[in-house]
Formats: C-alpha cells, sequence, structure tokens
C-alpha cells in the first residue's frame, strides 16, 4: 500500500503546472506561460495587460475547432475547454463585438487601432463588401495612417507596390494596372495631409461602418417547415435573416429592442418578439456548437446594445476623460510638431535658397574672375592693338603725306596737260585752218589751170582763126607775091613763133613762179603736220603713263578731245584725234595729187616744168 500511495505522488509530481500559448494578435504574436488551473479570464486578461487594452468588452479569445470556431469562455478554465491540444495553444485575440458608431464608442487609441487593423483585413479578404469607389478612399486613408503626409519628393512611383490596399475582386473588375490604380489612390492620399495616424484610422471606420456586411456574423440556417436554407446575421443592432446568394439586404430583421427572448433547445432557436401580435420565428442550426455560438454573440451583442444606451460607468467615464485629454494631449504636441515641422521646412527651405543663393554667387564670382580674365587679356589685346592702330596710323599719315605730295605734283602736271592741251587744241585749230586754206587755194588753182587751160584753148582757135584769115587774105591780095609764100610764111611763122614763144613763157614763168609759191606752202604745212603729229603721240604716252593716277582727268581730257570741233566760218568739222591724224594722211595724200594735176595741165599745153 505504501508503495502504491508513493508511486501515485511521484505521478502527481511529474504532472506539468504551465502550458504553452500563443496568442496573435492583429500586429503581433504573443506567447505566453499559464498555469493548468488558469481560467479563460485569466489569459484574457493577461494579453489585455500586455496589450494596454483597458475597453475589454469589444474582444475575445478565437479559437479552431474542427470546420468551425469558437470563443474562450472566461469562467471556465482553458483546459476545460474544446482547445486544440497543441503545443503551444493557439489563440487569435480579435473584436468578438463591433461599436454601433466608433467615433463614440471607441475610447482608446489601441482599440481604435486594432479595429482599423481587423476591419481592413475582413474588407482585403472580402468578408465585407465593398464598392471599387469606397475601396479606393479606404485606401487612401490606410496609406495616409501608415506613411503619413504625402511627399512627392520621398513617396516616388511605385512605394505602394509591396502593400495590398484593394480587394482582388476590385482588381480583376476593372482592366487596371497596378500604376493606375496607384496614382488613383495616391490623389486621394495627396488631400489627406495634415491627418494624423489615429485619425486617419477613425476615418477608415467611420467610412466602414456604412458598409452592410460591417460587424454581422453570419451563420447557415434552416426554416422550420420549409427546410429552407437560410442565412442568420448577428450584429450591434440586432438579427437579420439573408438568402444563402444575398449577404446585403436582409428578407427580415429583428432589432434588440424588439425582442423579448432568444433560446434554443438543441438544434431549434426560438427568437420571440416584444410585440405578442407577431408571431415567433424559429429556425434550425445543423451543430449544437454552432448554437452554442449565435447564443453567446446574441447575448454579448444584447448586453451591449443595452449598455450603450445606459450611462456609462465610473471606469468608462475615467477611460473617455483620460482619452479626452490624452487627443488634447497629441492633438497640441502634433500642434507643437507641426510647427516645428513647418519652421524646420522653413528653415531647410531657407538654407536650401541660401546654399542656392551661396552657389548662384559662388557661380558669379566665377563667372566674374573668368570675366575678369577675358577683360584683362582683352585690354592686353587692345593695347597691342592700339599699338599696331598708331604705327599704322603714323603709316597711314605718312602715306597721306606722299598721297598729298603727289596730288599735288598730279595737280601741277595735270595744270601743265592742260596747257599743253590747250595749247595742242590751238595748234590743231591752227593747222586746220591751213588745211582748210590749202584746200581752198587747191581749188582755186584748179579753177586758174582751168581758166588758163580754157584761155590756152581759145588762143590756139584765135591763132588757127587768124592764121587762116591771113592766108586768105595773103591769096587774094597779093598773087604776086607767091614766090616769096615761103619766105612770108616763114616770116609769119617766125613771127607766129615769137609771138607764141614770148607769151608762153611770160605765161610759165608765171606759173613755175606760183607753183613754187604753193611747193613752199605745202612744205611748210608738211612740217608744221610732222611737229603736230609728234606732239600727239608725246601727249599720247604721258597720258598712258599718268593713267591710274589720272583717270578722272583723262576721262576728262580724252571727253573733251572727243567732242566735236568747230571751225568758225568754215564748213569743216573735226571729232577726235585719230580724225585729224586722218585729215594729215588726207593732206599727204591729196597734195601729191594737187601736184601731179597741175603737171598734167602743164604737160597738156606742151610745156615743160
Amino acid at each position: 500500500i505504501k508503495r502504491s500511495i508513493m508511486s501515485i505522488l511521484g505521478l502527481k509530481k511529474k504532472q506539468p503546472k504551465t502550458f504553452k500559448v500563443k496568442v496573435i494578435t492583429m500586429d503581433a504574436e504573443m506567447e505566453f506561460s499559464c498555469e493548468v488551473k488558469w481560467k479563460g479570464k485569466d489569459l484574457f486578461d493577461l494579453v489585455c495587460r500586455t496589450v494596454g487594452l483597458r475597453e475589454t468588452w469589444f474582444f475575445g479569445l478565437r479559437y479552431t475547432v474542427k470546420d468551425t470556431y469558437a470563443w474562450l469562455k472566461q469562467e471556465k478554465r482553458v483546459l476545460d475547454q474544446e482547445v486544440p491540444k497543441d503545443c503551444p495553444i493557439t489563440f487569435h485575440f480579435l473584436a468578438k463585438f463591433f461599436p454601433e458608431k466608433v467615433e463614440e464608442e471607441l475610447v482608446q487609441e489601441i482599440t481604435q487601432h486594432l479595429f482599423f487593423l481587423q476591419v481592413k483585413k475582413q474588407i482585403l479578404d472580402e468578408e465585407i463588401f465593398c464598392s471599387p469607389e469606397a475601396s479606393v478612399l479606404l485606401a487612401s486613408y490606410a496609406v495616409q495612417a501608415k506613411y503619413g503626409d504625402y511627399d512627392p519628393n520621398f513617396h516616388k512611383p511605385g512605394f505602394l507596390a509591396q502593400d495590398e490596399l484593394l480587394p482582388k475582386r476590385v482588381l480583376m473588375q476593372y482592366q487596371m494596372t497596378a500604376d493606375m490604380w496607384e496614382e488613383k489612390i495616391t490623389a486621394w492620399y495627396a488631400e489627406h495631409r495634415g491627418i494624423a495616424r489615429d485619425e486617419a484610422e477613425m476615418e477608415y471606420l467611420k467610412i466602414a461602418q456604412d458598409l452592410e456586411m460591417y460587424g454581422v456574423s453570419y451563420f447557415a440556417i434552416t426554416q422550420n417547415k420549409r427546410d429552407t436554407d437560410l442565412l442568420l446575421g448577428v450584429d450591434a443592432q440586432g438579427l437579420h435573416i439573408y438568402s444563402p446568394n444575398s449577404k446585403l439586404s436582409p428578407n427580415k430583421s429583428f432589432p434588440w429592442s424588439g425582442i423579448r427572448n432568444i433560446s434554443y433547445s438543441e438544434k431549434e432557436f426560438t427568437i420571440k418578439p416584444l410585440d405578442k401580435k407577431k408571431d415567433v420565428f424559429k429556425f434550425y442550426s445543423s451543430q449544437l456548437r454552432v448554437n452554442k455560438l449565435i447564443l453567446q454573440l446574441c447575448i454579448g451583442n444584447h448586453d451591449l446594445f443595452m449598455r450603450r444606451r445606459k450611462v456609462d460607468s465610473i471606469e468608462v467615464q475615467q477611460m473617455k476623460a483620460q482619452a479626452k485629454e490624452e487627443k488634447a494631449r497629441k492633438k497640441m504636441e502634433r500642434q507643437i510638431l507641426a510647427r516645428e515641422k513647418q519652421m524646420r521646412e522653413e528653415a531647410e527651405r531657407a538654407k536650401e535658397e541660401m546654399e542656392r543663393r551661396l552657389f548662384q554667387l559662388q557661380d558669379e564670382a566665377r563667372l566674374a574672375n573668368e570675366a575678369l580674365l577675358r577683360s584683362e587679356e582683352t585690354a592686353d589685346l587692345l593695347a597691342e592693338k592700339a599699338q599696331i592702330a598708331e604705327e599704322e596710323a603714323k603709316l597711314l599719315a605718312h602715306k597721306a603725306a606722299e598721297a598729298e605730295q603727289e596730288r599735288q605734283r598730279l595737280e601741277v602736271t595735270a595744270m601743265k596737260t592742260k596747257e599743253e592741251k590747250r595749247l595742242m587744241e590751238q595748234k590743231m585749230r591752227e593747222a586746220e585752218q591751213l588745211a582748210v586754206k590749202l584746200v581752198e587755194q587747191s581749188e582755186r588753182r584748179l579753177k586758174e589751170a582751168d581758166h588758163l587751160k580754157q584761155d590756152l584753148t581759145e588762143a590756139k582757135d584765135a591763132e588757127r582763126r587768124a592764121k587762116q584769115k591771113l592766108l586768105e587774105i595773103t591769096k587774094t591780095t597779093y598773087p604776086e607775091m607767091n614766090s616769096f609764100a615761103a619766105d612770108l610764111g616763114y616770116e609769119s611763122a617766125s613771127t607766129r613763133l615769137d609771138f607764141k614763144d614770148s607769151d608762153m613763157k611770160r605765161l610759165s614763168m608765171e606759173i613755175e613762179r606760183e607753183r613754187l609759191e604753193y611747193m613752199e606752202k605745202s612744205k611748210h604745212l608738211q612740217d608744221q603736220l610732222k611737229e603736230l603729229k609728234s606732239e600727239i603721240e608725246s601727249l599720247k604716252l604721258e597720258e598712258q603713263q599718268q593713267q591710274a593716277g589720272l583717270y578722272g582727268l583723262h576721262s576728262e581730257a580724252r571727253g573733251y578731245v572727243q567732242e566735236p570741233v568747230y571751225i568758225p566760218h568754215s564748213n569743216v568739222c573735226v571729232m577726235t584725234s585719230d580724225d585729224l591724224l586722218f585729215l594729215i594722211t588726207a593732206i599727204k595724200v591729196v597734195i601729191p595729187k594737187i601736184n601731179n594735176f597741175t603737171d598734167h595741165c602743164y604737160l597738156e599745153q606742151g610745156l615743160t616744168l
């Protein structure tokens, strides 16, 4: 007996006094070592103290049992419930009941944060239906809560690539890329500037609480007689009956204020309305465990419903006061932080402006130094150019003096040329006048020759007539003197000859004298023409030599020579120097012809000159 007693005591000593528990919250995982005798309330209070949660009535520890879930009961020991036999035992710390108005009921910031995380996960997992527009707006508040104010310099495109912000149903509903969704979310996100994290989370919950499936726990049921499949929804406002394919609009609702009693017997549930005239609603659930869960949720939501309509307890009032003070303090801190941030931003902007101004001044100084160096180089270059310009000015002054001397010399030469031209023109006019006189004398001599020829012809005719008349007279008057005819004829012939010879000698002497005078004048004219020709050629040579410096003067001289010269009291017009040369050549040709013609006239008279 002693040995058996000792073995039993040894077994009792070997049994462990603690067990391991793993609690998963929405943002952390915790492990605890719990005593075997601990109840559910002991573990729940430990978790709440660890998290820092005081609004404990909204939360519970949930665990999985086969194909469903259950909530840890606080009045029973942990190990006496149908918890998993794993080590450690896993529990999920979640919101079991949801407030009607989150802004009024959720006091602590940690409570808001846990609700925000849980509701956000339910929306992303599509446990709560949300339209695409509301999903984008909720995502923008979630981004504001996570990243703070939007900063385009920090939040570059693609910074939301690793975040899950929208339900997959919404992503599949529209043919939009991730960048396009990010652009839409960022557009809303940029408008939330200045909102703190707790405020952004509260705004998220305020939008989410208006969704139809928010805070509703759904259970599959069947109606009493027809065995029709239905859905039972339990939330903070009451019980709702849904069609299996529609969780948004209930077919029938039983608010907590209109329910008198809820009871169940095994699988049958009975809802008795407060209005006795209304029918009792009965439904069936397939599992007893589910019926217990439904009853727990109904009791808890009904208690909270009634509690909301009562005066807050001292604990809640203290929490609200503390929360109010905490919010005021945080608001003041945020304002101070915002001012400091603004001042820091202004200081940074001023610093950036000063740096920019410094860089600008440095650039200006660098440019000024470069400009100074360029100015010095330019000054040296200008000095060198000035020296070169001075030398060039001296050279130009020297050349100007030489040009002035040359100009004076050319003016003197031009004056000489003008005087020589004037003399040449005078000589030309004299030569032309002489040529005209010679032509006139030649014509006069031709006329005199014609007259002499005519007189000679008349003299011959008169001699022939006189001779004939003399012969006739001799024959008729002195016939007895025929013997002396020969002597008479000789004498007459001699007389005629003497008469003829005396006249002809006189005539020939006169002609010879005039011819000699004419030849002397012609020779004198030829000499003058030759002299004039040589002077013209020398003047042309000088004009060719002075053509570069006296182009204008040469043009004037040429223009003056080229103008027609009209000789007074004559019909002769000398056009140019070339015409003058032509005239001289013509005179040279005409004078021999005049001489030849005169000789020919004398030869016709039978005279030798």
